[in-house]
């Protein structure tokens, strides 16, 4: 799955990071999709892993207790997701650092990671791609069972909630495409 010797050091300085809020899961499935969509939407590569990687770390340094307030369909505090952005970029900051990353890459890494969720436009298609990449964890099988646990949803809740926002939550064809189709999936398991 992570294919560079640099990208696999990221991923093991920012497993720590990924401990809470399932982030092991939800970046492990979010690199899957990346992938697709790199290969769809012409981005960097070395742009997209670092920042798919990264883009979730700052939860860690968000008390648990504060999480569903925070995203979801019941979130009442936005700002705490913007606070898990900014630690975020403190945190990735670090981490691109210590692997001697790119300089050149780290400031649009960074932009991509300060903004991830809360930045209603995207800055680029490499941006695009990490917002969709993101998203579409959601309509994954196991995304989609860890969001209806956590929200306390049913079934029907939790894909009422996936159709409620597939036309507003992607900015490539080829997501939207592969939301529809696990949007389909989700909605065939209801029948067994």
């Amino acid at each position: 799955m992570i294919n560079r010797p640099v990208f696999k050091q990221i991923y093991q300085l920012a497993r720590p990071y990924l401990n809470t809020r399932r982030n092991d899961v939800h970046i492990d499935i979010s690199l899957q999709y990346a992938r697709q969509l790199l290969n769809a939407e012409d981005g960097e590569q070395s742009i997209v892993i670092p920042a798919i990687i990264l883009h979730d770390v700052g939860w860690k340094k968000v008390p648990q207790d504060l999480h569903l307030k925070a995203f979801g369909p019941r979130a009442t505090s936005p700002e705490i997701n913007r606070t898990h952005e900014e630690e975020g970029v403190k945190i990735a900051s670090d981490i691109l650092s210590k692997v001697q990353y790119d300089k050149d890459k780290i400031s649009e890494i960074l932009d991509i990671i300060d903004g991830h969720d809360s930045r209603q436009k995207s800055l680029s298609i490499n941006d695009r791609i990490v917002k969709d990449a993101d998203k579409l964890f959601r309509y994954s099988q196991k995304g989609f069972e860890i969001d209806n646990q956590r929200f306390e949803e049913t079934h029907a809740e939790g894909l009422n909630r996936l159709r409620k926002y597939l036309n507003r939550w992607f900015f490539t064809q080829t997501a939207f495409r592969i939301a529809k189709e696990e949007l389909r999936k989700r909605e065939k398991e209801a029948g067994r």
